[in-house]
């Protein structure tokens, strides 16, 4: 028996060490992630679904937003039911789970990957009551999270390096997106646009690995995962191309009005009511009388999506439910609601598009297909709001099955993401990163740049000698090669300067006393500073060394750091992340 576990420990170590050391061993942990990620999306949707039916009739088959006979007290109150009970959660969660939780985006930035189930599961707790009560949020945020997380656990109990861990995050998020849509070329390319930040061909064969695998465990769980299938389009002239150029600057504007008004509304809950457990309930009651004029703003917006692409409808419906979809979203996400504008922008574009193409029509300025601008404003929105133009082409070519339709769709989205960066700057993720203060526009690995401290960089073997010391005594006590620099400390103990031994060794005779010849009295660095910051600190007091303090008032010292070991340090890190996004490491 003994034996018998010793081989079975050896094996495990083997394989271990097998999949740390390969690019073969990544991709199976890559197909590993995508069974678990397909699962969890199916499991997911299938909740939802679930209380789609229990709260609101049998009668949720096509989707809640695609109803169009609503008891209107349950389109009133179950939003603002699910708000109340949110509330309640959020109450238990800031006394026994305070953290933010952190999503795979920011997780591959400032952590290198590392997330927690716990997180995963408070997400997706969350999102699952919002989208299930009816708020206007989808369901894409807690499957990232919950994948990303189960992604990040697998890889930590594998023991991966940096480099490998936030690659497997990314292949969480590709099999969570592509199994949600049945794309796995989507899902691909929103990871390596939004959850990895680059593109590398070490990383494609893991990614692409888990999406296929997540679509196909999908598939087998539902039968069908939900597809926006918009039939037979048209494939567009010159005069499409030019459409869809326009339609992609008014996407850009319109989705910037729509993340300004998330915060505006949030901002304005805030002053109303003040107490935060009550906000989602406020937020929903508001959803519910939106809801009374039109079902189709309740959930993520599935069924509504399915009609504006499959039945004619009027002008004035597609722009009432747009007009109503984007409030309700903005109110849905500034109230507290969990979820994201995933699922909404892809609506919100699809309706803008049938809007321009009635308007178009109306005006009598020619014949213009209102499936093939509902297509490209369905992707062009998505790549305001989101930020992963190649992902919204895929999407658009994975649904249409028509090149040329990409085409277009491509034009839109590059005119698209280059206006929201030049009039806004953010995507609707980096928009929240920076309204709580993290400075992060993508998923580029700063996070080490974070580590790299002064505290963990600085020489703690330091020598001192008091300020009023006399320069007499302080050469026989350091003489010529004994040290370079000499840390003076004035009579509380606190920091008082930079003695140079050299410096000392050259002043006249009668120079007394040591305070004299005092390097950088004012100037020191904080543990807590990057090295970034430090090298700042350097040319703001042109000094090849400084001492570390633990902090302005005490000043008591820790340590010495040169200028010339941070170079050094960064140069070094620097390079093995270089080496890490080229699949070296």
């Amino acid at each position: 028996m003994r034996i018998r576990r010793q081989h079975l420990t050896q094996g495990l170590g083997s394989l271990r060490a097998w999949i740390r050391g390969t690019e073969p061993g990544l991709v199976v942990l890559g197909a590993v992630v995508g069974i678990a990620s397909g699962a969890v999306a199916a499991s997911m949707s299938g909740i939802a679904q679930g209380l789609h039916t229990l709260l609101f009739g049998p009668e949720v088959t096509h989707g809640l937003s695609a109803l169009r006979d609503i008891d209107p007290d349950l389109a009133l109150l179950m939003p603002a039911a699910g708000g109340l009970l949110l509330g309640l959660i959020n109450l238990g969660l800031a006394r026994w789970h305070p953290r933010v939780p952190v999503d795979p985006i920011e997780a591959n930035a400032l952590h290198g990957g590392r997330m927690a189930l716990q997180d995963g599961a408070v997400v997706a707790g969350q999102n699952l009551v919002s989208n299930g009560f009816g708020a206007s949020v989808g369901l894409e945020a807690g499957y990232t999270q919950v994948a990303g997380a189960v992604a990040s656990r697998t890889g930590i109990l594998f023991g991966l390096r940096r480099g490998d861990l936030r690659v497997l995050v990314g292949c969480g998020a590709a099999g969570a997106i592509a199994a949600a849509f049945d794309a796995p070329l989507t899902g691909a390319f929103y990871a390596f646009e939004l959850v990895i930040g680059t593109y590398t061909i070490a990383s494609l064969a893991p990614v692409i690995t888990s999406a296929v695998v997540a679509t196909l465990v999908a598939r087998l769980v539902h039968g069908q995962t939900y597809v926006v299938q918009p039939g037979g389009v048209a494939s567009p002239g010159w005069d499409g191309y030019a459409l869809a150029l326009l339609l992609a600057l008014m996407a850009a504007l319109a989705a910037i009005a729509l993340m300004r008004g998330v915060s505006l509304v949030e901002a304005v809950l805030k002053r109303v009511v003040r107490p935060s457990w009550l906000r989602p309930a406020a937020g929903g009651l508001a959803v519910g009388l939106l809801a009374l004029l039109s079902p189709g703003v309740l959930s993520a917006g599935h069924g509504a999506l399915h009609l504006a692409f499959n039945t004619e409808g009027t002008a004035r419906a597609a722009l009432l439910l747009l007009l109503l979809k984007a409030l309700a979203s903005a109110i849905s996400l500034g109230a507290g609601f969990r979820g994201g504008l995933f699922f909404a922008s892809l609506l919100l574009g699809a309706l803008l598009g049938k809007v321009v193409a009635a308007a178009i029509n109306l005006a009598g300025l020619g014949l213009v297909d209102p499936l093939l601008l509902a297509v490209v404003g369905m992707s062009a929105f998505g790549t305001a709001v989101i930020g992963a133009p190649l992902a919204m082409t895929f999407l658009a070519l994975e649904t249409t099955g028509n090149f040329q339709v990409a085409g277009a769709v491509l034009i839109a989205v590059v005119v698209t993401g280059l206006a929201v960066r030049r009039l806004f700057g953010y995507s609707f993720a980096t928009w929240r990163f920076h309204l709580r203060g993290e400075g992060i526009r993508s998923a580029h690995d700063v996070g080490w740049l974070r580590e790299l401290t002064v505290g963990r960089m600085m020489r703690r073997d330091l020598r001192t000698i008091a300020a009023d010391t006399r320069i007499s005594a302080f050469r026989r006590d350091f003489p010529l090669g004994s040290a370079e620099r000499v840390i003076a400390l004035d009579e509380a103990g606190r920091y008082a300067g930079i003695v140079l031994v050299a410096e000392a060794h050259a002043a006249p005779d009668e120079t007394e006393p040591l305070a004299t010849i005092l390097h950088h009295r004012e100037a020191a660095l904080l543990p807590a500073m990057n090295a970034k910051e430090a090298m700042a600190a350097f040319d703001a007091a042109e000094a090849e060394a400084m001492a570390v303090i633990d902090g302005v008032e005490s000043r008591r010292v820790l340590g010495l750091l040169t200028a010339t070991f941070v170079l050094r340090r960064y140069g070094e890190e620097l390079d093995k992340r270089r080496q890490e996004e080229v699949g070296l490491a």
